[in-house]
């Protein structure tokens, strides 16, 4: 079995080939959203949320595999929220230890989420991975996701 970094690399050349030439944001996170969930194991949700452009400081779900996911969730609450006011990763390893965390799925148990910004720097979504086991995230995946998403979103893959 391969390792984490491993994986992380062979998938983001992979998401990269797949996305060579595609410039709609919604095709670049299905693709993202299908390929990450497909990598790993012993994760339950894999996608994004959007920032609803008629609501600028709330995230609308988009692309994502896995159980449903939250509709809806303003700056600054939860996981996602958080991550989204703050324009910082949020590695989580218990999301029951968390403040104001919103539960989407009840078996959900650690999570981390990436902020997704575009060219000019404007947050445009985040990248929400979560799993039913504890401390499932780490460095490896904070720095392999944050890299995944500046190589699609900023530099026009």
């Amino acid at each position: 079995m391969s390792d984490k970094a491993d994986i992380y690399t062979r998938v983001t050349k992979e998401i990269l080939a797949v996305l060579e030439g595609e410039h709609n944001e919604v095709a670049r996170m299905a693709t993202i959203s299908c390929l990450l969930h497909e990598a790993f194991e012993d994760r339950i949700w894999t996608g994004f949320y959007i920032v609803d452009p008629e609501k600028s400081e709330e995230l609308v779900v988009g692309p994502y595999q896995g159980t449903l996911g939250c509709l809806r969730i303003p700056f600054g609450k939860g996981v996602c929220g958080t991550a989204a006011a703050e324009l910082v990763t949020q590695v989580v390893e218990d999301v029951h230890d968390f403040p104001g965390h919103i539960a989407c799925d009840s078996r959900s148990v650690s999570e981390i989420v990436v902020p997704v910004r575009n060219d000019r720097g404007e947050l445009i979504a985040v990248l929400d991975i979560d799993s039913d086991k504890p401390a499932m995230f780490d460095t490896t995946d904070r720095e392999a996701l944050e890299h995944l998403v500046i190589q699609v979103f900023t530099s026009g893959t």
